[in-house]
């Protein structure tokens, strides 16, 4: 996404260079002065943000999908590059920048133990770098006041809750402000301008969060929003006045904002003017007078405008994958249904463009997480399948975010369980539809996502005709005794969530939502896809999949990606993984596909593919 400089006068974006490797690019307003200032050989960047002196810009990368990510800061003036964080094997982000602090930035960073990340002072012009604040081993996450002091410490308890701690200065010390078990969802957005409260977003005493200012001495709340169907998707912050300007919840599948900040109704009033889709606000000047805006839509890239918020007129920058707009995309329709135990769930159907002539097949997409969601919006995969002659079903299932406490905790300890029926209780309402060929219907998701394609085959394999995963865990034990480093703070959530590998009690859970165990009742073709530096998922549990299916005889194939971690970053490394999808799809649904190159792959792909079985 492209963002604006603070002093308003450059944009700076991602986009690919000669050899389609995402560089950082940066133009001044009103001109055509395009240039790259990175010089990334083969794997692409994916964040980046402006320096408050408007002539730094920091970004983070790390080697091959190990998840390491170092901070670096270009110098605009000279194109220098500089590693802020030159150690190896370490973790650093971006916590914070400072309008009146051009020159020091706050980070995070697992230097004195690669278990837990403490905040760190960087000097971006001298490259010092000195601990600010240590983390006492349970901290996932720190907020910083108006002052550029650490004020706010988000911990994790030992009973998997969340635990806010408070502290009046950098040398004072913390005390708990708001203590939460696992059961409720808890979001600190910001401190207020004058530092006396903080912005909260709470389900405390009800379902859905509670969006309110909390006094952070006296603790007396003032209710700003709440939407009872809905936690909040996304807060727009003024981060230099330390003004919450509006939050945005869910309404009938559609992100829609609700203005608490008068200043801004104006604003949101005329954005709906200007084009479709679901606004969001990507970020602004320091003078709060020129905003970076997208739209996004199902059947459209997202689009990007500047918006003069004085002058009340939008300039449009670009689309983010133009070439697709002149294409007949398919709309996303959002629906509703319910469980076998009469949750409601929500979901997206997408239809191809010939459904209404024909039974066509169906692709259940799971999305990862599984703390996550899906959400209605411009979705590359699920345009791909639906352009080869898919319908897709994307439900998000008990579990998922956003749609309250209740909601989310109804997953717990349900891997496999009731989290895999509502897929089926889902794939089960889109076969009554009408228009969906129940002997053709697929499972398919990354990462959790990835998982449920397992569970799907090996659980209810009547019903799905083949599998596509990508970096899923197949054995849960394993998955949870594996974990990086980096996640300890966030083992005992998982281990309520899902379930204890060091507890007797819990084995039998975990084997039973393992598929590793349930391979004999795995029948269906299936194409699996991993990265070689995965820390999340780790290539060890790809190869107890691959090894237990050497006796079968299951048609498919292994794809291994060398230069790859938790998901496909290259894009050459994605379009060969999704070319064999595609052809793999059509060999078990008859669905259209391009014919992959005479060398079965894509050039410049790292691949190491292996044939399961005979080819489908």
């Amino acid at each position: 996404m492209p963002r604006i400089s603070p002093d308003g006068r450059r944009l700076a974006w991602l986009a690919p260079d000669a050899k389609n490797v995402a560089q950082v690019w940066v133009r001044t307003i009103g001109q055509s002065d395009d240039a790259a200032f990175t010089t990334e050989k083969t794997r692409g960047l994916r964040w980046f943000t402006w320096g408050e002196d408007s002539k730094t810009i920091l970004y983070n990368q790390d080697s091959n999908g190990d998840e390491n990510f170092h901070l670096f800061a270009i110098d605009l003036s000279s194109s220098n590059i500089r590693d802020l964080t030159p150690w190896f094997g370490i973790r650093a982000t971006l916590l914070k920048t400072d309008a009146r602090r051009p020159d020091d930035i706050l980070i995070t960073l697992n230097l004195r133990d690669r278990r837990q990340a403490d905040v760190w002072k960087v000097n971006l012009k001298t490259g010092a770098a000195e601990l600010d604040t240590q983390n006492p081993g349970d901290v996932l996450d720190w907020k910083v006041d108006p002052s550029f002091t650490v004020r706010a410490a988000i911990a994790s308890t030992p009973e998997g809750g969340t635990d806010i701690r408070i502290r009046e200065s950098s040398k004072a010390p913390w005390k708990s402000w708001i203590t939460t078990g696992l059961e409720e969802n808890l979001t600190f957005i910001d401190f207020t301008n004058d530092n006396r409260s903080a912005f909260i977003a709470s389900s405390i005493s009800t379902d859905t969060q509670r969006v309110v200012e909390k006094n952070l001495k006296s603790g007396t709340e003032r209710l700003l929003i709440q939407n009872p169907t809905s936690d909040p998707m996304a807060f727009f912050v003024n981060e230099n006045k330390h003004v919450l300007n509006a939050v945005a919840f869910d309404v009938a599948g559609h992100q829609e904002w609700s203005n608490i900040e008068y200043g801004v109704k104006g604003d949101f009033e005329n954005l709906k003017k200007v084009s479709v889709g679901d606004i969001a606000i990507e970020g602004a000047d320091r003078a709060d007078a020129t905003w970076v805006v997208s739209f996004n839509s199902d059947v459209k890239s997202t689009q990007y405008f500047l918006w003069d918020r004085k002058f009340k007129k939008a300039t449009f920058l670009f689309a983010e994958r133009a070439r697709l707009d002149t294409q007949a995309l398919r709309e996303m329709k959002a629906v509703t249904l319910q469980a076998r135990d009469g949750l409601k769930l929500n979901g997206y159907l997408t239809l191809p463009a010939d459904s209404a002539n024909r039974k066509v097949p169906l692709v259940a997409l799971v999305h990862g997480g599984p703390w996550s969601r899906d959400r209605w919006a411009f979705n590359p995969v699920v345009q791909l399948l639906a352009n080869r002659g898919a319908a897709v079903l994307q439900i998000n299932f008990r579990g998922s975010t956003g749609y309250g406490k209740q909601f989310l905790n109804a997953g717990n300890r349900q891997w496999g369980l009731a989290m895999h029926t509502d897929v089926v209780d889902g794939v089960k309402w889109a076969l009554q539809q009408g228009n969906i060929d129940v002997n053709n219907v697929a499972i398919m998701g990354t990462s959790y996502g990835g998982y449920e394609a397992l569970v799907g085959l090996t659980s209810s394999p009547d019903l799905f005709t083949c599998g596509v995963e990508l970096v899923g865990p197949v054995n849960l034990s394993t998955l949870l005794t594996s974990l990086p480093p980096r996640w300890d703070a966030l083992k005992s959530m998982m281990y309520k969530r899902v379930g204890n590998p060091t507890d007797s009690a819990d084995a039998e859970l975990l084997k039973t939502a393992s598929p590793l165990f349930s391979v004999e009742k795995l029948t269906a073709p299936l194409l699996i896809g991993y990265g070689a530096n995965d820390t999340r998922v780790e290539l060890a549990e790809a190869e107890q999949l691959v090894k237990a299916l050497e006796t079968r005889s299951i048609r498919g194939g292994f794809a291994l990606y060398p230069d790859e971690g938790h998901g496909l970053l290259r894009p050459e490394n994605r379009l060969d993984f999704y070319s064999r999808t595609e052809a793999f799809l059509s060999q078990c649904l008859k669905t259209t596909a391009e014919p992959m190159s005479s060398s079965g792959r894509t050039e410049g792909s790292s691949v190491i593919y292996k044939t399961l079985g005979t080819k489908p």
